[in-house]
């Protein structure tokens, strides 16, 4: 496929999915080449639909490994037994890719290794799973670009990639894990164990995907222009073997000097200061203004669209959207009204030269 606009950056990211016989998925870890990227200086590592590790190529190290082993899929695996209730014992099949650390090891948990060149052929998660959640992620993708369209009059597919930051990549995959059924990695275990699966056709991985596939079809049609008027499954469906194709050396230094990374000089610039942080976030101020924006798109609706029905739907899936911030305000006002006054005090005021008196600076003169 060809799509005018300019070179596609050569980024990059790791994605480690885990998910038992079940059909239960782990929350998986993403590796990133920066810390602290500037697209998500104000969010909660902890609330992101990932596991949030990095290093300066995004790959998988011995390292990394091992830390995901001990701080994600032990502290999970056991919240998933212990709601069952199961005792703690725990097989962890993974493949022998060189960055996997070979001496993991934690009470109840055995930890095997399946023979080389084996992968493709019978691992859970290569069955079907990684296939199933691209084919996913690239439908949330085009959903995406497909709203842009909608709502931006002069819609620009250049301008579109330009903002294409990491923060709308962690909201493509969690569109595409929520897209994830429980059955479709059920069914990826049923060549490692045949008399425990009973694989349902209907949600079997490869016709997950066909049918995704097929609405990614019609989107790309929908947006139209080079690349997308004329795209067929054919072609999603080859650029999804595409995928599997890992980058060389030569790729990661060509992304080095084309990105510039620097991973000390980007930390360092990511750091923002308690004062930027409480300008930045998510303020009585702000939340309010976000409820009142709701509020006027539902006299919108009510206004101008004719049809009574569809503008009822509208209006409660906005209300339905917007639940978990009308409980916010008063718990934003008791959070700000714990603050230190120092939090709102201008970094010069910390100069030794300038007057012993504080300087209230304002929330709104911080940059």
């Amino acid at each position: 496929m060809e799509v005018s606009g300019p070179k596609a950056h050569k980024d990059r990211l790791t994605l480690i999915m885990c998910g038992n016989a079940e059909g239960f998925l782990l929350k998986p870890a993403l590796i990133y080449k920066s810390r602290n990227p500037r697209a998500l200086k104000n969010k909660d590592k902890n609330s992101l639909p990932v596991h949030w590790m990095h290093n300066q190529k995004s790959w998988i190290t011995k390292q990394l490994s091992s830390d995901w082993f001990h701080e994600c899929f032990i502290p999970q695996v056991k919240s998933y037994l212990a709601g069952k209730p199961l005792e703690f014992k725990v097989l962890l099949l993974m493949d022998n890719a060189g960055g996997h650390a070979q001496d993991l090891e934690y009470a109840g948990v055995r930890v095997e290794f399946l023979p080389p060149n084996t992968t493709s052929l019978i691992q859970p998660m290569d069955q079907g799973v990684i296939r199933a959640f691209k084919a996913l992620y690239t439908r949330s993708v085009l959903q995406h670009l497909v709203r842009g369209m909608d709502v931006e009059e002069c819609f620009s597919m250049k301008e579109y990639w330009r903002s294409f930051t990491i923060a709308v990549c962690l909201e493509m995959i969690q569109g595409a894990l929520s897209g994830m059924k429980a059955e479709t990695v059920k069914a990826s275990w049923k060549k490692l164990w045949p008399d425990l699966v009973e694989v349902d056709s209907t949600n079997a991985p490869q016709t997950v995907c066909e049918s995704v596939i097929d609405e990614s079809v019609q989107l790309a049609q929908r947006l139209g222009g080079p690349g997308f008027s004329n795209m067929s499954s054919g072609d999603l469906d080859e650029f999804l073997e595409t995928q599997k194709c890992f980058l060389s050396d030569e790729d990661i230094l060509e992304v080095s000097e084309h990105l510039g990374v620097d991973e000390d000089r980007e930390g360092e610039a990511d750091r923002v200061s308690t004062e930027q942080v409480v300008d930045e976030g998510l303020t009585s101020e702000r939340l309010s203004q976000l409820l009142r924006s709701t509020e006027e798109l539902k006299q919108m609706i009510d206004r101008w669209d004719p049809e009574m029905s569809r503008g009822l739907r509208g209006r409660n899936a906005l209300d339905s959207a917007v639940e978990p911030y009308r409980l916010l305000p008063a718990e934003v006002k008791r959070q700000y009204s714990q603050l230190p006054i120092t939090m709102f005090l201008s970094q010069h005021s910390k100069d030794p030269t300038s007057s012993s008196r504080p300087h209230l600076s304002g929330i709104i003169e911080l940059d």
